[in-house]
Formats: structure tokens, C-alpha cells, sequence
């Protein structure tokens, strides 16, 4: 099931009591999925409803970005033996991570949202009885933009990036698109709708 917006929230299906979700949030380089998800964290703090999950990430922790559990290779590596990351994957030479743990609160009706890889989606999506890709997106100009002003890559291997990505695919979550190519607070706004409307009735 899919369904797409600007502005406008769609419905998504009501949860049944106590049931919580898992939100999948994706989206291409430079659609400021980790601005959104800033600010919707701080649009819902101190409300138990809903759970940001921190990644663990092998690279050091920075101003001004992501904000992460940091650890060495050998330590990833580990937790992934013990079993202790309900998902991980590898890219740009990292290590990234989702603690099961983090997602204990689905079950007990808490939405849970977690920033992950789109490759990662029809594993991440059995992991709730309940699941949601958020796919943060722009149109192909305005990624192209933010991603020269970041100034890491060069022209050529922007419109090599933008020119890989592929469709989104699910199997078993409902997919929403949500497009980040307006103010941040039009887009945050909407996101937050979105997470509020997965929340069962009368979890606090």
C-alpha cells in the first residue's frame, strides 16, 4: 500500500487498542530526513507516545550532525554476534546499527521511529506487526542543490548519485511520501500529523 502527499497527511489505517508501529524513515542524500526528524523529536519531547531511536554508528561523534551511540568496529561487530542490533548494514564505510532494545516500546503501544537504510526496508518492515516507510523526498533540483552546498561532492558525482537511486519497494508497511522541498516547519508539521495519527488511543 502506498500513498503520497504535500501539505496533506493521507489516512493511514487506525491502530487497534495498545498496538504501537514501527516507522521506517528513508529518503535520498540531501531531502533533510535527519532536519525533520530533529524537529519532530522536538515537537513530540516529553511525550511517551513516541520513541526516536539513537543508531549506533562506527564514526566519532560531530556538531551538527546526526546524533549517535559511537563505537570502534570490533564493539559493532560484537553487539551484531550477541545479537543485540535487530538491524544493520554497512555504507560509505561505516557501520550502522538499530539496538533491539529500542524497539521494545511497539509493544507496549509506543510509535517507534528509526532513520534507516532504504536496502534495509523488507527486513525492517517484519520486525512490528504494524510498519511504515516514511519516505522524505524532493524533487531532483533541490537535492541536487543541498547537495552542492554541502560541497563533498562534484557536479558529475551528484547526478551520478541522484541518477542511482532506485524505486522504493515494500512488501508488508504502508509507504508514505513526503516531500521536503518547503519550509521545514510545512514538513515537519506534516511528519508529526503522520507519527500522531499511528498512535493507539489512550497510551500517555
Amino acid at each position: 500500500m502506498s500513498s503520497s502527499s504535500h501539505g496533506l497527511v493521507l489516512p493511514v489505517a487506525q491502530p487497534a487498542e495498545g498496538e504501537g508501529a514501527l516507522v521506517l524513515v528513508v529518503g535520498p542524500s540531501g531531502a533533510g530526513k535527519d532536519t525533520l526528524m530533529d524537529a519532530a523529536r522536538a515537537a513530540l519531547a516529553g511525550d511517551g507516545r513516541f520513541a526516536f531511536v539513537r543508531r549506533l554508528i562506527t564514526r566519532p561523534a560531530m556538531a551538527g550532525a546526526e546524533d549517535h551511540d559511537s563505537c570502534a568496529e570490533a564493539e559493532f561487530a560484537a553487539a551484531e554476534a550477541r545479537g543485540e542490533l535487530a538491524l544493520s548494514w554497512r555504507a560509505h564505510g561505516l557501520c550502522y546499527g538499530i539496538p533491539a532494545a529500542a524497539l521494545g516500546g511497539i509493544a507496549r503501544g509506543q510509535v517507534v521511529i528509526v532513520n534507516i537504510s532504504r536496502g534495509e526496508i523488507p527486513a525492517a518492515e517484519r520486525l512490528a506487526p504494524r510498519s511504515v516507510v516514511v519516505n522524505i523526498t524532493a524533487p531532483n533540483e533541490v537535492l541536487a542543490k543541498r547537495l552542492a552546498m554541502r560541497g563533498r561532492e562534484s557536479e558529475a558525482d551528484i547526478a551520478a548519485r541522484l541518477a542511482r537511486e532506485a524505486p522504493l519497494r515494500t512488501e508488508l508497511a504502508v509507504l508514505v511520501a513526503i516531500q521536503n522541498d518547503r519550509s521545514v516547519a510545512e514538513a515537519a508539521n506534516e511528519f508529526v500529523a503522520l507519527l500522531k495519527g499511528l498512535s493507539p488511543l489512550g497510551v500517555s
